[in-house]
């Protein structure tokens, strides 16, 4: 089993005692909901046991993010398939954005660095197929 890390948030007010940690998964899982929710973005980069896990309705919010730490710094990768036809590069930004900002207001925590790495696009055909297109070894 892998082993839990947690991220501890400073207190600023001496009137309480005690600590708050968040868990890593967390803060994959809140960055992955802020990704999601950019005009643009088809899905999250996922694994088998994800697609599996959805067929049961079980949803891994947290799915195609990485976070690391070090130090006090927070790192993400985020990895998505886009629909065809948008601009990557304004959609990226969008996504950097979007993680930023609610990583601050919901964690206050600052994201040293977002990636986004755009590992396929989603092209939707008249008769209403999906084509996915992407050079992902890992789907």
């Amino acid at each position: 089993m892998a082993e839990q890390k947690y991220v501890s948030l400073q207190q600023d007010s001496g009137k309480v005692n005690g600590n708050v940690e968040i868990s890593h998964q967390v803060i994959e899982i809140l960055l992955g909901i802020a990704t999601n929710q950019i005009d643009g973005v088809y899905e999250m980069r996922g694994t088998i046991s994800n697609r599996i896990d959805s067929l049961f309705g079980r949803i891994n919010h947290g799915k195609g993010v990485d976070v690391s730490f070090n130090d006090d710094k927070v790192s993400a990768d985020v990895y998505v398939y886009l629909n065809y036809g948008v601009s990557i590069p304004k959609v990226s930004l969008e996504i950097q954005k979007s993680a930023i900002e609610q990583l601050e207001f919901m964690t206050d925590l600052d994201l040293s660095e977002i990636n986004v790495h755009v590992v396929g696009l989603i092209a939707k055909k008249e008769s209403g197929e999906i084509e996915r297109v992407t050079t992902d070894k890992k789907e």
